[in-house]
């Protein structure tokens, strides 16, 4: 891997609700080399609080041999738009006042953040992707890139993603928000604000992340005698501890929020007509077991895509199956 770098765009970055960001920056790693031609770049977009490091968080499919081969292929992930992790989200200066965005950092959508890593295409010279590949809120963000820009990429592998974020994708998020608004130090334009919130925030959205067999399976009591301190109580505890020693609650409203944006329909017509438009070779794997992105919202978009294939991902993991399937995803890769 490349140090992580940092594209700086000054000119003014103009939302899709009409406001502005004075300017931006995307924190990206790169990892192998660009050949001569520029046909081996593959693109990859990560979920909800995850970082340009594609080869920490998706370990199990990056070196050689791998779909993420860095002798083969120049790789790239950068930071999402509004994320924590070198780009610009509400902890960012505002340039005009000279004072981090706190509260006021405006509203993004998946179509903002499409547009933010296009600048970033751009300013690396690539004029075509061979692959693009996003789970989740990356394959949201993916769907509206190979929409918008459908001449540069060659192939698109989606998984675990919808043409348009759910009622109850919604109502997840929003009880995450909620939990975040009722931790009294969110009122406050501090860092820490809202992270006990936060950590309220990851316990209820593990609950759409996995599903009631994984927790009978691993977090069962042998003690029949038991009645308190439960595994799965702990369990909850420590996934919200280990998200607030490396996240915030600014950019958890910020992501969740642009992930109930998400509509590719939107100014298209319909998501049927917008689908249509994408010209990629598409692979599209949905996860069995998912509860958050049912596998039905994988076949609607596999229905409507011109050039797509569906393969269903066997898990007991639910929605995190996307993230930790490691030789299925391979093996749909290689087809």
């Amino acid at each position: 891997m490349t140090e992580p770098a940092i594209f700086h765009y000054t000119e003014p970055f103009v939302l899709e609700n009409g406001s502005i960001l004075p300017e931006i920056e995307l924190a990206y790693c790169t990892y192998g080399k660009l050949n001569a031609e520029k046909s081996n770049v593959i693109w990859v977009i990560h979920a909800l609080t995850a970082n340009a490091d594609v080869a920490d968080w998706w370990a199990g499919l990056f070196g050689t041999g791998k779909m993420l081969d860095p002798e083969k292929y120049f790789i790239i992930c950068a930071n999402n738009l509004g994320s924590c992790y070198g780009s610009t989200g509400a902890l960012s200066l505002n340039p005009k006042t000279g004072e981090p965005y706190f509260h006021s950092f405006p509203l993004l959508t998946t179509r903002d953040m499409a547009k933010a890593l296009d600048l970033l295409r751009k300013h690396l010279d690539l004029p075509r992707v061979y692959y693009l590949i996003g789970g989740s809120l990356g394959g949201q963000i993916a769907l509206e890139w190979a929409i918008e820009q459908n001449e540069i990429f060659e192939n698109l592998l989606i998984l675990a993603t919808n043409a348009f974020h759910s009622p109850w994708g919604i109502a997840f998020n929003e009880a995450q928000r909620m939990a975040i608004q009722a931790d009294a130090s969110w009122q406050y334009a501090h860092p820490q604000a809202g992270m006990m919130g936060l950590k309220a925030a990851r316990a209820i959205a593990l609950l759409s992340y996995r599903n009631i067999e994984i927790y009978n399976q691993r977090q069962q009591e042998t003690d029949i005698e038991k009645t308190d301190n439960y595994k799965a109580s702990s369990y909850q505890q420590y996934q919200g501890e280990k998200l607030i020693r490396r996240f915030n609650a600014f950019s958890y409203w910020t992501l969740s929020k642009a992930m109930d944006s998400h509509h590719v329909g939107r100014g298209r017509g319909s998501a049927e007509k917008a689908l249509q438009e994408i010209r990629a070779r598409v692979k599209v794997v949905g996860v069995t077991s998912d509860l958050l992105f049912p596998l039905q919202e994988q076949k609607f978009l596999a229905e409507h895509i011109p050039n797509a294939t569906l393969y269903e991902l066997n898990s007991l993991y639910g929605h995190d199956g996307f993230l930790l399937e490691f030789e299925q995803i391979q093996r749909v890769f290689e087809i």
